[in-house]
């Protein structure tokens, strides 16, 4: 059986790395692994899919920036050649980006199962293009691999069968966990005794010139007690350059591997960010995270995790700050199955849609089972 994975940005390969990993050990199963090129990145390099312990794409799409709609019919265009020269039997696609709902219509229409890693996350909020693609791609999707509870919830409310949903885990926290001891190493001996670090790169925290500098007031106003650093999204850099705003008072950073990334954020006291994964990330890592954004796509993070929505009130943020700097924090707890072994869920699923009564299924639930 020839598994065919999709990934479109650096996200999506920090999500397929594990998968691949774990359906390795599935009897007679190749695995091909397509690059839609959506999302360039320099640091993309050798070193990269080491660290992931994952091959370099067999494919690369190439086709790059474009609107939304133009990424998406050439990806369709070009991935449509690739399934009919490999004719996979099934077809992993993950998150939310614009390959996985391109990929997901394709396989759609030629008859190609899919699974989607990371299903069922809803932010209720159909201006972000994300939530488009989410909803799309688990109404087409055969296997819907959930990281948490509310995910099955929201299938099961939209109709979906309940034999296609499958709560298996965050596989995010399976590559984190893999990277995490070297990570540690990595963190540099300069750091601050105590500092916040800072993402911003969605554009309704960097399009507004006006908002912007509201949060650049606000951050610049964090730091005159607290070091900041800011790791600066391309985007952001030329945003911040437009609008003639500069870091007064913070670090200004370049933008960074994941690892050394990952380094920063086990050492850091709070984290703010508008970014999905960091809430998952600073959940697992048990770092309050405080996140600009009016909605999230992942509220166990905030249920169960250690994560606060501030949305647009900016002095909430000073506020839950300085609580933070008095000792007071949330109570928090890792979410079930954010144990470092989704992967294994998921290869244990798709083993078994496979052949489930092949003699290594049972030696595959058993190891599940057992975690």
């Amino acid at each position: 059986m020839l598994i065919c994975h999709v990934v479109g940005a650096r996200p999506n390969f920090m999500k397929a790395a594990p998968v691949i990993r774990a359906l390795r050990r599935v009897h007679n199963t190749r695995q091909l692994l397509v690059h839609t090129g959506q999302h360039y990145d320099a640091n993309m390099s050798d070193v990269f899919f080491q660290q992931l312990d994952m091959p370099s794409p067999d494919v690369n799409l190439q086709v790059g920036s474009g609107s939304h709609a133009q990424q998406t019919a050439q990806i369709m265009s070009r991935f449509e050649t690739v399934l009919l020269e490999h004719s996979p039997e099934l077809v992993v696609v993950y998150g939310d980006v614009n390959s996985t709902v391109a990929a997901t219509l394709v396989c759609s229409k030629l008859g190609i199962r899919v699974a989607h890693v990371e299903a069922g996350l809803r932010s209720f909020d159909r201006t972000m293009p994300e939530e488009i693609n989410r909803l799309v791609t688990d109404q087409l999707a055969d296997l819907l691999f959930v990281p948490s509870e509310d995910g099955r919830e929201n299938l099961l409310r939209e109709g979906i069968a309940p034999d296609k949903i499958h709560l298996v885990g965050n596989v995010m926290i399976d590559t984190l966990q893999r990277m995490l001891p070297e990570a540690v190493e990595r963190i540099p001996s300069n750091l601050p005794a105590r500092y916040v670090l800072v993402t911003l790169h969605r554009p309704s925290n960097v399009d507004d010139p006006i908002w912007l500098k509201s949060v650049l007031d606000a951050l610049q106003s964090v730091a005159k007690d607290t070091p900041v650093l800011f790791p600066v999204h391309p985007r952001t850099r030329e945003r911040l350059e437009r609008a003639g705003l500069d870091a007064k008072g913070m670090q200004f950073l370049e933008p960074m591997p994941y690892m050394e990334f990952l380094a920063l954020q086990t050492k850091a006291f709070a984290v703010i960010t508008d970014s999905g994964g960091i809430q998952e990330e600073t959940t697992f890592l048990g770092i309050p995270c405080f996140t600009l954004r009016e909605n999230t796509e992942r509220p166990v993070t905030i249920t169960l995790g250690t994560n606060t929505l501030v949305g647009r009130d900016l002095p909430s943020l000073q506020l839950h700050l300085d609580c933070l700097l008095a000792g007071e924090r949330k109570p928090w707890t890792i979410p079930p199955l954010w144990d470092g072994f989704a992967s294994d869920r998921i290869a244990d699923v798709i083993s078994a849609s496979i052949a489930p009564d092949h003699p290594l299924q049972a030696s595959v639930t058993a190891l599940g089972a057992t975690r």
